[in-house]
């Protein structure tokens, strides 16, 4: 049977339609975003490590320390798996401190642990340095020091206690060329032994010296120091100080220089320091 060639073939073209919608996947930024919160936390952490004491660490500590027990019923545990913090009254003994804020160790109490008794008596032993530094020095009156001898000496308190520093000018030095005190100095420990009777503290006297030049075959820094330390304890005994009052006597040599220049004068120096009993 013949066909008719003259008829086009039919083709039939299908197009695939894609409709575009929603998202193409956005968990990542998810992700990156809980990646850079944690960052920023951990570098906060870092700065606060870095950047407080331990006193405003711990107070932080606190501050998220859970305070409200989750159960009021134990489940068994103890200390910190019943709810106690490290912190608690009853636990800081079982944590190596030894002592609590009720109960402190003597060692305890510079760290702000100390008594509510400790800490009116040791206002009143600051009160009292006040009073000593007052009278020598002049500040509320008339001064134990006269003009003369006020000029050689600086007080300070400090922790270790109330410090006088008695130092040497270019034109009055404290000790003569041969190692014996000069009038200057037996003036001051006749003043300090006197003031030394308002107070009952133990006192150290500490031994310091200027730079001795470096041609020389040996230091007698140490021993100079030592020297004069041990005579102006003679002093204050010759002046009625108890002796049994001195706790310990230092010699520094010219380790710690009051002046940059080691060699400067104002380095020949003695401390004596008014030791806390608290």
């Amino acid at each position: 049977m013949g066909g008719n060639n003259t008829v086009a073939p039919v083709i039939i073209k299908r197009k695939k339609v894609v409709i575009a919608g929603g998202h193409h996947g956005g968990a990542w930024k998810v992700a990156y975003a809980d990646f850079v919160t944690a960052m920023m936390a951990f570098f906060l952490l870092m700065w606060l490590l870095n950047a407080t004491t331990e006193k405003q660490r711990k107070g932080i500590a606190d501050y998220f320390t859970p305070t409200i027990a989750v159960a009021r019923v134990s489940g068994g545990g103890d200390g910190a798996l019943g709810g106690d913090s490290v912190f608690a009254e009853n636990a800081l003994p079982r944590v190596g401190t030894g002592s609590t804020s009720l109960r402190p160790l003597a060692e305890n109490r510079d760290k702000g642990t100390a008594s509510p008794g400790e800490a009116q008596e040791k206002a009143a032993e600051e009160e009292q340095f006040e009073i000593v530094e007052e009278t020598l020095l002049g500040r509320g009156g008339e001064a134990m020091l006269s003009d003369r001898l006020r000029k050689h000496v600086i007080t300070r308190v400090t922790d270790e206690g109330l410090v006088i520093e008695l130092f040497e000018t270019a034109d009055t030095p404290l000790f003569a060329g041969d190692g014996r005190p000069t009038e200057t100095l037996r003036d001051l420990a006749a003043v300090l032994a006197e003031a030394a009777r308002m107070v009952t503290n133990p006192i150290a006297v500490e031994g310091h010296t200027a730079a001795y030049p470096v041609v020389l075959a040996s230091d007698p820094a140490w021993d100079v120091s030592a020297m004069r330390a041990g005579t102006f304890r003679d002093l204050l005994v010759e002046n009625g100080f108890a002796d049994r009052r001195v706790q310990r006597m230092t010699s520094h040599a010219d380790r710690e220089p009051a002046r940059e220049n080691p060699m400067d004068i104002r380095n020949n120096r003695l401390e004596i320091v008014f030791l806390r009993q608290l």
